[in-house]
């Protein structure tokens, strides 16, 4: 991937000369025809533009101060913002091999001492979520364990994901496993205690799913499996 950043007034754009032109990133107008993404706490849409499929996501807080600053951020510099901090991570794990979209584009846009940001990454086929799968259909006990595997995968090269739930895991019909959704994540080089309590934020997210609904098909044996992959994973 070949990075790029552009920068006029109190604009910033980081894209991928690889897989865009350099245009101002007409992706992020409202203009343009979108679908939402299901899941998760939305404000990211399908996007279909010059024949490519896109994930488009505009940055906003979670939680009591999404009433107070919305989609604000404190601006500490280019690099320090999370479009651009999750776009360089998304790039470096992409390279790697690993399976993740691949970034395309990201913006920053700083007003005074606050700056808001959107990232584009290329949409992947065919691909439901973890949380959207486990609504009308069991996952079967080798599916777990290719999820526990996945996760390995990315823990293993010290890869730590901020948030990662069944709306962040994407299945697609194949049998393949992708995760998504970056913001915040980093590579750590040492200690184990992260690893474990990404795992408990998994399995923390699937109950509470199936607290929701007596429909949601899962069980304490799915995560049993789940661990056994991730077990067997670090063996290879």
């Amino acid at each position: 991937m070949r990075e790029v950043v552009q920068h006029s007034e109190s604009e910033w754009v980081l894209f991928d000369r690889e897989s865009w032109d350099g245009r101002q990133p007409e992706l992020f107008e409202r203009g343009i025809e979108r679908v939402p993404v299901s899941g998760g706490r939305g404000h990211a849409w399908f996007v279909s533009y010059d024949e490519g499929d896109f994930v488009v996501r505009h940055y906003r807080r979670g939680g009591a101060i999404e009433a107070l600053l919305a989609d604000r951020y404190l601006w500490t510099g280019i690099d320090a913002t999370r479009a651009f901090r999750e776009w360089r991570l998304l790039a470096t794990l992409f390279s790697d091999g690993l399976p993740v979209p691949r970034p395309v584009v990201a913006r920053v846009r700083r007003s005074g001492c606050f700056y808001r940001a959107d990232l584009a990454t290329r949409a992947l086929p065919g691909v439901r979520s973890l949380a959207d799968r486990l609504t009308d259909v069991r996952l079967s006990q080798a599916g777990w364990r290719k999820i526990g595997g996945c996760i390995r995968l990315f823990h293993d090269r010290g890869v730590y994901h901020a948030d990662l739930n069944a709306h962040n895991i994407l299945l697609d019909g194949a049998g393949r496993t992708y995760l998504v959704d970056f913001d915040r994540g980093k590579i750590r080089n040492s200690g184990v205690g992260w690893k474990t309590a990404n795992l408990g934020r998994l399995r923390r997210s699937l109950e509470k799913l199936a607290d929701r609904s007596p429909r949601f098909c899962y069980g304490d044996g799915d995560f049993t499996s789940l661990t056994s992959g991730y077990v067997v994973a670090g063996r290879g």
